[in-house]
């Protein structure tokens, strides 16, 4: 593991300092069975002490009374496979809707004002690029875009599951959350993949409270960072809601005393961006380019359930933010030497 300091004598952000090695093997291709079977290690900052279990006994590790939140965000099969007018292929990964037009990524050079066709029928024109960016108009009503991607798209697994023995359909089921609800995210909030419906039963039966909010993932969470995003602290922005009577509730646990466990980074983003630096939720949607790492104070959020995460990546930072960079990679250490599942479909953490 790296030893070296996260700013350098230059003011630099060292990027360095967020990588480790890991064995490939590691990597999950698909997610436990039965999902809340997932290994869970557990940090207490208090006591310094890690213990290793399974998701389906988190109600042993949680403080009294405490209040998980979780996303509810629903993946969109936003990945499609079009042709050019030239008959070759291309694979667009849709990232958001900008008025009557797209925002996509190309894994091809593809021209502007030329058309992407399915099954040779034209379904998409290109307007312009910005960047990596291309912008497409719909040759469809824009009202029936969603259930474009739903007929038409597959989820988009990250790239280093390259070898997952799930078929298309599978993923579609498998890379979502048993409990998503508003469509809008190009990636599952993985921390949310541990959870099925009986385990979300026994920790209320168990007088742990439920609350849900909306973050729809975009590049914000996932894309390697740039020079430009480590030296400015912010993120690509990523939108967010909270419902008037979640804050509320929130609110109310909170001066309570009870302590707000956030079930992924998304949700720390989104409490986090909505709470003033009282811990009180006040605004409550809008967009996001909050990059939370090392040196940042907590308004709201008190613990963390996460899973492992790639190297020198925002959600590794998050993470340390939470337990320090340096007793994070130990804990990684302890995870890889026991062989703990990792990324996406891997198995979790729970830092209290």
């Amino acid at each position: 593991m790296p030893n070296s300091v996260r700013i350098s004598k230059t003011g630099k952000f060292n990027l360095e300092a967020y990588d480790y090695q890991f064995p490939q093997e590691l990597i999950a291709q698909q997610p436990a069975v039965p999902r809340d079977s997932a290994r869970l290690l557990v940090y207490n900052r208090k006591t310094d002490s890690a213990a290793f279990d399974t998701f389906k006994n988190l109600s042993k590790y949680l403080p009294p009374k405490a209040v998980l939140v979780f996303n509810e965000t629903k993946v969109i099969p936003a990945r499609v496979e079009l042709q050019k007018a030239t008959g070759g292929k291309v694979k667009i990964l849709y990232l958001e809707r900008i008025g009557g037009l797209i925002k996509v990524m190309a894994d091809r050079q593809i021209n502007i004002d030329s058309r992407l066709f399915l099954k040779k029928k034209p379904v998409f024109l290109i307007e312009k690029q910005t960047e990596q960016f291309y912008f497409l108009k719909p040759l469809f009503l824009i009202q029936r875009l969603n259930n474009f991607f739903e007929t038409n798209g597959v989820a988009p697994l990250p790239p280093y599951i390259k070898h997952s023995p799930l078929g298309e359909a599978q993923i579609k089921r498998e890379y979502q959350a048993v409990f998503a609800k508003y469509l809008g995210s190009i990636a599952a909030p993985t921390a949310s993949l541990h959870f099925t419906k009986s385990l979300l039963r026994t920790l209320k039966q168990r007088g742990f409270s439920i609350e849900f909010v909306t973050l729809h993932v975009n590049l914000g969470t996932f894309a390697p960072l740039t020079d430009a995003q480590l030296q400015n602290g912010k993120l690509h922005q990523e939108y967010y809601e909270i419902s008037s009577r979640t804050a509320e509730r929130l609110n109310r646990f909170k001066k309570d005393g009870r302590q707000i466990v956030a079930v992924g980074t998304t949700v720390v983003r989104t409490l986090e961006s909505a709470s003033d630096t009282a811990g009180i939720l006040k605004k409550l949607s809008g967009a996001t380019d909050l990059f939370i790492r090392p040196g940042y104070r907590f308004n709201l959020v008190d613990s963390l359930i996460t899973n492992f995460h790639v190297p020198r990546s925002s959600l590794l930072m998050l993470a340390a933010a939470f337990s320090g960079r340096e007793e994070l990679f130990k804990l990684y250490q302890k995870a890889i030497q026991r062989k703990f599942r990792l990324f996406s479909f891997g198995d979790g953490m729970l830092i209290i």
